[in-house]
């Protein structure tokens, strides 16, 4: 069993996840996330610019895992930064991941904007 932390909020994250940039082959990933699930893997890292999300939905359900017995993190894409932008990101993530929540969402990387610039220095 891959051990977990603690985070403020009471959530447990799993301190190995399998990260899936750069996985775009349906048949390829969709074996590789099964196979890391079958070894003890729970926490699954994707972003909406990396476009499989789809991907890891299918393979979860494949899996067969309970979605209270997973952590998915996802991420904002640049372009689609700010309250409204993000809030509709969000939604559109979940949509693709096939699930009503995500345990952790990020901010993909900062983009400094001039209303917010202080931000950047901080």
């Amino acid at each position: 069993m891959i051990p977990t932390k603690t985070l403020a909020n009471g959530l447990e994250i799993p301190q190995v996840g399998l990260g899936l940039f750069l996985m775009t082959d349906v048949d390829e990933s969709v074996s590789a996330i099964k196979h890391a699930a079958e070894v003890g893997y729970r926490h699954f890292d994707t972003a909406a610019v990396y476009k499989n999300e789809p991907i890891l939905a299918q393979a979860l359900k494949e899996t067969g895992l309970a979605r209270e017995d997973l952590f998915i993190t996802s991420k904002v894409w640049n372009d689609m930064q700010g309250y409204d932008k993000t809030k509709q990101a969000f939604e559109e993530t979940l949509q693709k991941l096939k699930t009503d929540y995500l345990d952790l969402y990020l901010i993909h990387w900062y983009m400094e904007d001039e209303s917010v610039k202080v931000l950047g220095r901080l």
